[in-house]
Formats: C-alpha cells, sequence, structure tokens
C-alpha cells in the first residue's frame, strides 16, 4: 500500500526476547492440529455418523459417501469400521 504522501520508512530490528509473547500463541503442532481433526472427526462420527459427516470431512470419495448413505452406514459394520479407524488413527484422511 503506498501512501498519497511521502512516507519514510523505518525497519527496526527487535532484538529482545521476551518469554511471554503473543508470538508463541500463534504457533501450532502439526500433531496438535491432527488432535483437533481426528476429535472433531470422532464427534461427526458419533452424532452424524449415518449421514457419512465424517467421511465428507475427512474427504472421502463423493461416491463412497453416497453409498454409505444410502445403504445404512454399509449396514452399521461399515460405521463401527470407521469409527475404529477414526479412533485408533489408521483413517486415511487423519
Amino acid at each position: 500500500m503506498f501512501a498519497g504522501f511521502p512516507v519514510e520508512r523505518v525497519t527496526k530490528a527487535n532484538t529482545e526476547l521476551s518469554v511471554g509473547s503473543d508470538t508463541a500463541s500463534e504457533l501450532v503442532s502439526p500433531a496438535a492440529v491432527a488432535a483437533d481433526r481426528q476429535t472433531v472427526a470422532i464427534l461427526l462420527w458419533l452424532f452424524l455418523g449415518a449421514f457419512a459427516a465424517h467421511r465428507w470431512y475427512l474427504g472421502s470419495p463423493i461416491l463412497w459417501n453416497i453409498i454409505f448413505i444410502l445403504t445404512a452406514g454399509f449396514f452399521i459394520v461399515g460405521w463401527v469400521i470407521d469409527g475404529i479407524d477414526i479412533i485408533t488413527g489408521n483413517y486415511p484422511g487423519l
């Protein structure tokens, strides 16, 4: 962005290291993100599993998701297998 009048740009290096800075809250561990994704997938599987919400969330193929809905979760067996895979972290979308 440019101002309509001349502006002096001054850069100042911050050499201080503060222990409780706000930048530490911006750093996110990949393990924490995966755990959050797994938690959301478990909740979707538990409460909206009949509508294949967990499968949509984790990126399963669209055709398989539609078949999952029409066959009542592959006759409940697929729903249980999906739950086990999500809980153990072996589901392909995690």
